[in-house]
């Protein structure tokens, strides 16, 4: 009998002590990301620590997190029983950062004060404006669309939904403590902004997307045969793992390191470019860091998406976070109010235009809309699109649309004139974006 109970007790040590592992592996990613996520929404949605909690962070192991706002000096630090901390630092005009490997100080150097624009936006027209117009085109129903918006808050915790069709007519709905003015973070959606930002440097005539990627630390190996437009269609062949509920290359990036493009840069290839497709936040922080350097110049790099972008058209809330060594986290980190993801959607589905001026170079929207190779279909420029029919079977195959973790996304459907947004936090599943997407088509005659 003694036997069984040393064994039992053995085993229960061992289990214990494995999760106790497990756990304290894991915590610096868990503390960081609850760190980093309360401070954003706190002080860039002006959201209460404990309802963030109670709503967002309630997911093992990240409800383990003990999370402290020093509103003094604009930060939140998060630890597991007294350990693994990490720490999350405001910077002018550039959201928060995770202090991660990197020196806090040096963090709060960096920042961007442009102008957001304009600066009366209650009395100027949507799109770049704020006003609305009262007349509704024939080519919708209202009574159905509003039908099919409000279908949307049923089920799946829908926060936001924004319709725009063409540039005259906008409607809108928001779940009890949202509003038009209230940003709420995009996570992959930044891909695609990323992706506009290369292709405003490309009329620029600064970065050409069929040259060889203008990494120097490739030059030497059989990564110099990397071209952007590779890395852009997620076929750059690298070694990379893309699994959030884990360490794992995506994890380590986003949550323990302070440069995120050179852990990425240093990935050693494993394919050869072009010949398979494997979706890698890595790729898109890589691409931030080709626009840093194209750039030349810090302080214009930091100011680069607000004037070349932001202001072109109207995005007065949007906010690219960066990494602790200044590059803005690409892949992942843009507060936007859903309004301003329905102002990009609309840059889009005009093919880069914006009024009469060119935003984006001719054919970009074309290119941005050409499937990566070995993607079946589902893949483009930093955009998802629906030619496979995955994400909207019963939908336009002209869909191309930006995807974020937890049913972040902006439809636009050139077929039918149309951008839908939808915002919220919802688990895989929870919510049927076929039928959302189509419902909202059937109002569109």
């Amino acid at each position: 009998m003694k036997k069984v109970l040393y064994i039992v007790l053995v085993l229960i040590v061992a289990v214990f002590g494995y999760g106790a592992k497990y756990l304290l592996d894991r915590a610096p990613i868990f503390t960081g990301y609850s760190a980093k996520y309360i401070a954003s929404y706190h002080y860039l949605s002006g959201r209460d620590q404990e309802e963030i909690e109670k709503n967002d962070l309630t997911f093992f192991p990240v409800n383990l997190a003990k999370n402290v706002i020093n509103d003094k000096e604009k930060s939140v630090t998060g630890t597991f029983l007294g350990t693994a901390e990490q720490k999350a630092v405001y910077h002018q005009g550039l959201g928060f950062t995770l202090v991660a490997d990197a020196n806090e100080a040096d963090i709060r150097k960096m920042t961007t004060r442009v102008k957001p624009l304009p600066e009366h936006p209650e009395a100027i027209y949507w799109p770049m404006g704020d006003k609305l117009r009262d007349t509704v085109p024939p080519a919708i129903d209202l009574k159905k669309l509003q039908a099919a918006i409000d279908s949307a808050f049923n089920k799946g915790n829908t926060r936001a939904v924004v319709v725009a069709y063409d540039t005259l007519f906008m409607r809108e709905k928001y779940a009890p403590g949202y509003n038009k003015d209230k940003r709420i973070l995009g996570w992959s959606m930044t891909k695609s902004i990323t992706s506009a930002l290369v292709g405003i440097l490309v009329k620029q005539g600064k970065l050409d997307v069929n040259a060889p990627a203008p990494i120097d630390e490739w030059k030497n190996d059989e990564r110099s045969k990397i071209k952007l437009n590779d890395l852009l269609h997620q076929s750059s062949g690298l070694e990379w793992t893309e699994d959030y509920g884990d360490i794992s290359d995506v994890t380590i990036m986003l949550y323990q390191k302070g440069d995120m493009a050179r852990y990425a840069i240093n990935k050693p290839a494993v394919y050869p470019p072009d010949s398979v497709w494997y979706y890698s936040s890595g790729t898109t922080n890589i691409i931030s860091e080709i626009i840093r350097r194209a750039i030349g110049n810090d302080q214009q790099y930091w100011d680069f998406p607000r004037t070349a972008l932001f202001n072109k058209i109207g995005m007065r809330s949007a906010v690219i976070e960066t990494d602790a060594a200044g590059n803005f986290v690409g892949s992942s980190y843009t507060f936007a109010t859903p309004r301003d993801w329905a102002r990009f959607g609309l840059l889009y589905l005009k093919d880069g235009m914006w009024g009469k001026e060119r935003i984006l170079p001719e054919g970009w929207v074309k290119y941005t809309a050409t499937p990566a190779r070995k993607s079946g279909g589902e893949y483009g420029v930093q955009f998802w699109l629906n030619r496979a029919k995955k994400e909207v079977p019963d939908g336009p195959a002209d869909i191309l649309y930006c995807d974020g973790f937890q049913g972040q996304r902006v439809y636009i459907i050139p077929s039918k004139n149309i951008v839908i947004v939808r915002m919220g936090l919802n688990g895989h599943g929870e919510f049927d974006f076929n039928k959302f997407v189509t419902s909202i088509l059937a109002a569109v005659r």
